[in-house]
């Protein structure tokens, strides 16, 4: 009699649990969310949360409040919103940096936002032109040319080791604590050259205050249909893109986790945030937390060889 009470009531808490689970999801957002962005204002990831922000406002009927949490490469906020309350109230906008094979299993990966090439952008004063005259350049003066990225680990910077490694050249890498602060010093000069997100520098590039030598992905992407692949601009073979995503903590109701990520995707689909991301070069993304998962894993595996062929430092 004893084993069958223990039984039943074993029986009743599973039962309870998944019943609690699907009726917080069925009620799910009740109230105030907030998105940790881990670099400081003006990158890629902030950019983008931005624009997602009316629209998934509107679409939850709950304000959504933007935190930004920068330093140690995204590696602050990631761990802030990995200790916060498994609840889906409290999400991450990360990226390849803030997300590692370190902190990984520490999230539920919800949707992907943006997996968008990068540009190589240079400053005009600087005299190259063109991705062959880069690597020339490079070649003949090795350790001379500074790049930029929003930090150690960063997808701006691993897309610039990839393309020293891969033309034979040595570039000089100086990491920020964001995009936002490395763009600065390109326009300043302080630094030469960047594999920067299309968000964060197109602007710059239409006026002509930096020039635009190739897009990191292996074809050309919708959003920058006039800027040629660095593969094809000379140096065959290379393919690098960056990508933003959000995350809940791991222990999120996988229920909360569904919910979430159909809303981004909703979101992701209207025509006229569509059309903003494009404009400023980020290629809306599509498909469920699952692919994202998928996504994830192939990202990891290449991003890894990549770090342990070079001994490339990260945080």
């Amino acid at each position: 009699m004893r084993r069958f009470f223990i039984s039943a009531l074993i029986v009743f808490s599973f039962f309870n649990f998944g019943y609690s689970q699907a009726q917080g999801s069925d009620t799910f957002p009740s109230k105030t969310l907030k998105v940790v962005v881990p670099f400081p204002p003006g990158g890629g990831a902030d950019t983008l949360i931005r624009l997602m922000a009316p629209s998934l406002t509107e679409l939850w009927k709950q304000p959504l409040v933007i935190e930004n949490r920068p330093g140690a490469s995204g590696a602050i906020g990631a761990e802030l919103v990995a200790q916060s309350p498994s609840d889906g109230y409290t999400l991450l906008m990360g990226s390849t940096a803030a997300i590692t094979d370190k902190n990984i299993a520490q999230f539920s990966p919800v949707a992907l936002v943006s997996a968008s090439p990068y540009v190589v952008t240079v400053t005009p004063g600087l005299n190259i032109n063109s991705i062959k005259v880069l690597i020339a350049f490079a070649k003949a003066n090795p350790g001379k040319l500074r790049f930029g990225s929003s930090g150690a680990g960063s997808a701006s910077h691993l897309a610039g080791e990839l393309f020293a490694s891969m033309a034979g050249v040595e570039l000089l890498h100086i990491p920020y604590k964001g995009t936002g602060q490395a763009l600065t010093d390109l326009l300043a000069g302080h630094i030469d050259l960047m594999f920067a997100p299309a968000q964060t520098v197109m602007p710059q590039i239409e006026t002509g205050k930096l020039l635009a030598l190739g897009q990191t992905g292996a074809k050309r992407s919708e959003a920058l249909p006039t800027i040629p692949t660095v593969s094809e601009s000379g140096l065959p073979g290379y393919s690098a893109v960056g990508w933003f995503g959000l995350f809940a903590p791991a222990a999120t109701p996988k229920l909360v986790v569904q919910k979430l990520s159909q809303g981004v995707a909703m979101t992701l689909s209207q025509e006229k945030l569509r059309k903003a991301m494009l404009e400023r070069g980020s290629d809306p993304a599509s498909g469920s937390a699952d692919d994202f998962a998928v996504f994830l894993r192939l990202d990891q595996a290449k991003w890894g060889k990549l770090i342990r062929d070079n001994r490339i430092a990260v945080q």
